[in-house]
Order: C-alpha cells, then structure tokens, then sequence
C-alpha cells in the first residue's frame, strides 16, 4: 500500500546506483586494472592507428588522475596505497604476494612515455602520463619541509621504473624540444555509423569527447580557452616541469644519488663519438643543436630559463658545447631581455637568468667573443637608441641597470654581488666599449658616490644628535649601509681598474667618461679603504689629463678622441701597479633544495597546464613566492 496521492513509482534518479569508494568497494582499483589492461596493446593500437582504443585508455587515465589528485590532498601515502592494495581475505588467510598496484600504475606511466611513439592521436595519452606523473609526486606541495623519503620516492629511486631512467629523461627532453602544438580535437572518431555501435557506443564516445573538451579547455574550474592561450605547447611545458621535478628530487637517506639528475647532468651529444666511461650511470646521448635552438627560443618561461641554469652549471658536455657555438648572441639575448624587464619578472627568474650571466663569463673565450658580435637596432632597449652596439656592450648596460634598480627598488645584496661579479668576470676582456656603455659604467660610480655621501651625512648628524643622550641604536644601521656602499664602491673602482690595466688601448671610451666626471674620484683618493686601487686611476687621469692641457684649449670631442687614442699607446705598462685577476665563480649554496624544490613546485602549481590545485593546503611556499 502507497499514501494516497503518492505513485509507487520511482523517479528517474532514484533508479541510477550510487557509487562509492573506498579501500572496500575496490572500485578505484578496478578503474586502475582496466587502465593497466589497456597500456599493454597501447604500441600496437598506435601503429594500426586504432584511435577509439587508445581514447579508451586516455579517458581512464583522466578520471585516475582528477581521483588522485583528490586522495593526494586528503590521504597520506599510506592511506593512498590502500586505494590500490586493499584486498578482501577470509579469516586466517594470508597475503600470497600480491601485485603491488601503485608501483605496476608507476611503471606503466612511464613506459607509456618512452614507448609510445608522439603523434596527432597519442598526444593527449602522453599529456596524461606525464600529468599524472607530476601529480603523483604531487605530496611535496603539502609539506612545508623537504620530503627525503616515502613509497613514490622509492618507486621512482629504486624500484622498476630505475631501469628506464635515461630514457625516461630523454623522452622529456626530446618533448621539450619538438614544441609540438596540441593538435586539435578529432571528432570523426566519435562519430555514430549508421550500422552497429547501438547505445553503448554512443554513450562511450559521448564520455570519450566529452574528456577531450575538457582536456582542450583545461579543466574544470579554469575560463575556457585559457590553458591553451597560455600553453600552446601543453606536452613539451608539462615534460619540462616533469624533468625539473624529478631532477630536484633530493638524494636517497643513505647517500644514494638521484638518477635523474644524474641522467641530466652526464648526457653526451649525438655527434659525440668518444665512447661512455662505464662508472657513469643512465647516460645518453641527444642532439646537442636542437636543445640549444629550443632554450633559445623558450627562454621567457621561468622553467626554460631553470632547465639552461641546470645545463649550464651541472652538465659539462653541455657547457663546453655551449660555449663553443659562435651564435651565443641567440642565447644570451634572450637572458638580457630577462633582465631588462626584471620590474615585470619575479625574482626567481630574474636570479636564474643573473647566475646563467655570470657562469658564462667566468670563461675568457666568451668574455672576448661577445664583444666581437655586432647588434643593429635592439628594439626593446627603451632608454636609448642603440643603432649599433656589440654585444658585450649590451650586457654591461643590462647588468648596471640591474644594479640601479636594485638600488632603488629591492636592496637584494644577493643581486648586487652577482651584477658585480659578473662585470668583474668580464673587465680584463672590455673591448671597443660603446661611448653609453663607459658612460653608464662611470654614471653606476656617480651615483654610488652620491649615495655614499649621503648616508655619511645622516650619520654624522644622527651622531649629533645622540651626544647628549643615551639612544646610539641606529648608529650601527648607518655604518653597517655605509659598509654596504663601500663594498659595492671598492669592487666599481677595481673594475674600472681592472679595464684601464689590461685593455687600455682598447677602450678610448672608458678613458673619455673617466677624465668627464674625474672630479668624482677626488673624494676617494685619500679614503683608506680606496687608497691602493685609486693610485691607478690617479695615473691615468694624470697622464691623459697632462696631453690634454698640451694638445690646448676648447678642443673637440673627435680632438679629444684623438689625443686619448693616441695616449693610450704611449701610456708605459709599468707605471700601473698590478692587482691580482678579478675572477668569481658560481658555487651553489649548501642544501640548495631549500631554494629549488620550492621555486620548480611553484613553476608547477602556476604553469602546469590543467593542473589547478587550490591554494589552500599548500604548505611548501607562500602564494606570492611564484
């Protein structure tokens, strides 16, 4: 019997089933198997072009991924394995060795990426592997410290997945460098025939296209369109972010070094014909070119501009091979770009880019090479129109004008000391300096002295001010950026110095802004802390200023010019006193997974395409970090 007025029917919804979840329902372990079932006639689908397949396999792995997403956020790894290896056994009944689930989904993954070859219809599968991977290693961004340790880590470090390190490594380098576009959505696989596929086929291709047009829109929770206006190389951005990631995995508890930083640091060029020493481990080789021309191209992203520092600073191969090219304007161009806007970048990038600088110049053969390449026309230059400039030039205005903006703006003492080295690294090797490059040279010293005089000033009057009382705290502030200052002063005066005792003759322009603004050393002659290095400018300033004051009165700028030049000849070596060679050289600080781990994680959280995580529950940087 029913109420009167109600129908013993029930409606439409209460007739679907619910599903649930959990360890018991074994349901996202189902999901896992089936996917896993797929993976092994993925090859095969790939080259009988058997799209509706290899769909099948990527829309599993899509709902895996948005699942573990979840169970990453909310569950400890432990609790996550459960999804994986919980198993319903009769009282008294052992586990027999079951498969370990976790580590087959792991391993399966990555010999999806090796092994599938890229093309139009596997890109969205290899998108997803890649991605799942990145989400997988995903708990660092939920801990505040360093994860050292734990079942993925081992997974990765020392289970199955060790042997296919190299070409895992590899295979993400070589996406980096295809830069292939997503290619668009290919609905005539989806389409229903008029004979046979009935409803289950149109259901399937329903759920089929459906994924694909949130794979192309980029998820839930993003505005339509944005993750591939942004990210039009969404395969080759997560392959980058995925070997970065991995690369800056920490090194085993027991001392047992990262293979894939080991991987990246130690591959050899595919021209290279000298064979592999056998202590080295998951080596291999890649066309040294093509990586070259995709940074260059790629370097207005925080995670290209990672990768080259990495290159640069742990793969020797790869620095030599670098270092070689007689093209490096089409990799350094783009890194002073970097530098130029740095009120535009944040600060993570703006370091990269400063350290990849001063690795670069800590080799003699670049430092004289850059000023060898002529430039026409640098556009984005706005200060000054630069028709004509070398490139060694350029870099010196980029790198001062980095130096005047941190002066003004973030006071980062970091940023100043690798400007400075950088331009010391280069000093010894000035050649035909541009008249604005000697003059923004001569122009950082003006105003550091400006500088100086002032926070001389206010200490003195704070001084002053304090002699009838008791409060001298902020004296200790004053000396300590009037120490500061100095610093920054005596490392402008051993550059300029630096120039004028090795290459002279090279720079009339140097010489030329000098004996402009020569009062402005006057000041420094007599400081103790300048006395010895001022002694060589003193020397030159005199000896220049000597032949002008006999060539006459009212000269011109080409008279003057002419003087100097032929001064800088007649100039005796001797009578400059020798100081040792500036050189600086990059050392990364001790555990600098302090620094890296955090900055890729935060490359990954703001550019990972189709990963949007909330800001809530991350622990392992501040939202403004990025």
């Amino acid at each position: 019997m029913t109420p009167s007025g109600t129908s013993s029917s029930p409606s439409p919804l209460s007739a679907l089933p619910t599903v649930e979840n959990n360890p018991r329902t074994g349901n996202f372990g189902a999901l896992v198997r089936i996917f896993l079932g797929r993976t092994k006639e993925l090859k095969i689908s790939t080259e009988c072009q058997d799209q509706l397949f290899i769909w099948q396999a990527h829309n599993a792995l899509f709902m895996i991924r948005c699942l573990l997403k979840v169970f990453i956020r909310e569950m400890t790894e432990e609790e996550l394995h459960l999804q994986f290896s919980y198993q319903e056994r009769a009282p008294g009944t052992c586990d027999a060795g079951s498969e370990d689930l976790l580590e087959e989904l792991m391993c399966n993954l990555v010999h999806l990426v090796v092994e599938v070859p890229l093309l139009d219809i596997t890109y969205s599968i290899l998108f997803e592997a890649v991605t799942t991977m990145l989400v997988l290693l995903s708990y660092q961004l939920f801990h505040k410290d360093i994860l050292r340790d734990g079942l993925i880590y081992q997974y990765l470090m020392k289970g199955r997945c060790l042997s296919l390190t190299s070409r895992l490594v590899k295979t993400l380098l070589y996406n980096f460098i295809r830069q292939e576009k997503c290619p668009p959505p290919a609905t005539h696989i989806f389409e229903q025939h008029s004979e046979g596929g009935g409803l289950f086929y149109g259901l399937a291709s329903g759920v089929a296209s459906g994924l694909w047009s949130v794979f192309t829109l980029g998820g839930a929770g993003s505005k339509p369109g944005l993750d591939q206006e942004q990210n039009p190389l969404p395969l080759s951005n997560q392959s980058l972010l995925l070997l970065l990631v991995l690369a800056n995995l920490t090194d085993g508890p027991n001392g047992c070094p990262n293979p894939y930083r080991q991987a990246v640091t130690c591959f050899k060029n595919t021209q290279d014909t000298s064979s592999i020493p056998t202590e080295q481990h998951h080596t291999f080789q890649i066309n040294f070119n093509s990586l070259y021309t995709a940074l260059c191209d790629q370097q207005r992203s925080d995670q290209a501009t990672l990768l080259l520092y990495t290159l640069l600073h742990q793969n020797t191969n790869m620095r030599t091979y670098m270092l070689s090219r007689t093209d490096m304007e089409n990799l350094v161009m783009p890194i002073l770009e970097i530098l130029y806007h740095v009120e535009d970048r944040n600060s993570h990038h703006v370091y990269m880019a400063l350290i990849i600088l001063l690795i670069l110049t800590e080799d003699d053969t670049f430092n004289r090479s850059i000023h060898e390449v002529v430039l026409k026309n640098i556009t984005w230059y706005s200060e000054r129109s630069l028709t004509e400039i070398s490139l060694g030039s350029l870099l010196i205005l980029v790198v001062i004008r980095t130096i005047q903006f941190n002066m003004t703006r973030t006071r980062d003492k970091y940023l100043h000391t690798n400007c400075l080295a950088a331009l010391a690294n280069m000093s010894a090797q000035f050649r035909c300096l541009h008249q604005y490059a000697a003059q923004r040279i001569i122009s950082l010293f003006a105003l550091l002295s400006k500088k100086h005089n002032k926070v001389l000033e206010q200490a003195t009057q704070s001084l002053r001010g304090t002699q009838g009382g008791d409060d001298s705290s902020v004296l200790p502030d004053y000396a300590q950026d009037l120490n500061v200052i100095e610093e920054v002063i005596r490392m402008m005066l051993e550059i300029i110095n630096s120039c004028l005792s090795n290459s002279l003759h090279h720079n009339p322009n140097l010489v030329y802004a000098l004996l402009y603004k020569r009062e402005l050393f006057e000041q420094f002659r007599t400081h103790p802390s300048f006395q010895d290095i001022m002694q060589n400018l003193d020397t030159v300033i005199g000896f220049f200023s000597q032949r002008l004051e006999i060539a006459g009165t009212d000269l011109s700028v080409e008279r003057v010019q002419e003087v100097i030049m032929k001064g800088a000849q007649a100039l005796p070596k001797e009578r400059l006193k020798k100081f040792p060679e500036l050189k600086f050289k990059y050392v990364e600080e001790d555990q600098p997974e302090d620094f890296f781990i955090p900055y890729v994680w935060s490359l990954v959280f703001n550019s990972g395409v189709g990963l949007h995580w909330s800001p809530t529950g991350i622990e392992l940087f501040s939202m403004d970090s990025g």
